[in-house]
């Protein structure tokens, strides 16, 4: 059976204006010898059921379509299939329907009027590499209900963590939950790790943050603060021009980093290594994927 949370909110706009926020990340290795990077970039926070019309207006930002900005259902979640869905879609399934779908089966129940802010980097000129995109759902009225963490990975894979109901803090502003990780996230992190999640829901400022944890050591602490902007061409002509190509200098510093480590002789693992541990992950690489026996070759004798 489902759950939804019975939780009060003040009272809040029921569709959020979309926004951006000017973000700065925070990356702290204290094991097995200490790193610690930081950048900025900016990030989008869109209402799921507000997407569609962005797309058409703001000339900047496409849904679905090529641009300088865009955001793309199948970038995130999987997607339901016309027989998963209670009728054939007269389009492509959308992202708020794959999440309904995926917290349905994950025992979270949403409202059909629930509201879904998704926190996400966007496509810019048809590239998109997303480290962690959050959506923190409520009810019409605000009330907060669950939050889902879809981590993303250098092999196009991603996973969903879940922060249901309980997770909700005391104070109603944020959501706490530790979970094993079992996601080849970097090949620095043994995979028995867990996850330990502390995210504020989004206002005015962000503050989010995920530690990496084994054995109740910390071991990486990420730090993802930031501050709200307009959605308008003069936020977004600013960040461009503070944070160029912003999605392929993630993905490059990621890379550069992860250099940084093996030089200092960080012990590493294959990603082959252990599938067992690596579960419930979307678009599995071809390491995950079960082996196919091939027929044996049959001998033709000689005369």
């Amino acid at each position: 059976m489902g759950v939804t949370a019975t939780t009060t909110a003040p009272p809040a706009t029921p569709h959020p204006a979309p926004c951006l926020y000017e973000c700065s990340v925070v990356h702290h290795r204290t094991s097995p010898q200490e790193h610690q990077f930081h950048y900025r970039l900016f990030m989008l926070a869109l209402d799921l059921d507000h997407i569609p019309s962005l797309g058409f207006a703001f000339p900047w930002f496409r849904h679905n379509r090529p641009g300088l900005y865009a955001f793309y259902d199948q970038d995130h979640l999987p997607l339901p299939t016309p027989t998963d869905l209670p009728a054939p879609p007269a389009t492509t399934p959308t992202t708020k329907q794959s999440l309904t779908r995926w917290l349905g089966q994950n025992g979270v129940q949403l409202p059909p009027d629930a509201r879904v802010l998704l926190l996400t980097l966007p496509r810019m000129l048809g590239y998109v590499f997303n480290p962690v995109s959050f959506y923190f759902c409520s009810s019409f009225l605000g009330a907060p209900i669950c939050a889902v963490a879809e981590v993303g990975n250098t092999f196009a894979e991603r996973k969903l963590y879940l922060l249901p109901p309980s997770c909700l803090a005391p104070t109603q502003d944020r959501y706490q939950h530790s979970q094993p990780k079992h996601f080849y996230v970097s090949p620095f992190f043994d995979l028995t790790t867990c996850f330990s999640f502390n995210l504020m829901i989004p206002g005015e400022h962000l503050h989010l943050r995920i530690d990496d944890l084994i054995d109740g050591k910390r071991l990486l602490s990420t730090a993802l603060t930031g501050r709200r902007l307009p959605f308008t061409a003069a936020s977004f002509g600013w960040q461009t021009l503070k944070c160029p190509l912003v999605t392929l200098k993630v993905i490059g510093l990621i890379h550069w980093n992860a250099l940084l480590l093996w030089l200092k002789r960080i012990p590493w693992h294959a990603k082959a290594s252990l599938p067992e541990l690596q579960t419930n992950v979307l678009n599995p690489h071809a390491s995950l994927r079960p082996r196919v026996p091939h027929a044996p070759r049959s001998s033709k004798a000689t005369p």
